[in-house]
């Protein structure tokens, strides 16, 4: 399983949220379920941002 805490610990060159959609995008290949356990302290954070890292994942 997929968190989304050891996604952002693994990878410390994610400096935005696009980027950690990228990521994610990258991880679906490999990774059969995904969790959201904590909300990304980016600036450019949407208020949207689980669906959009759910989508990105599927």
């Amino acid at each position: 399983m997929l968190l989304l805490s050891e996604v952002l610990i693994q990878n410390p060159q994610v400096e935005n949220f696009e980027d950690l959609v990228e990521v994610i995008k990258e991880q679906r290949k490999t990774q059969m379920f995904f969790r959201i356990d904590v909300k990304p302290q980016f600036s450019d954070t949407p208020e949207n941002w689980e669906d959009r890292l759910e989508a990105a994942f599927t």
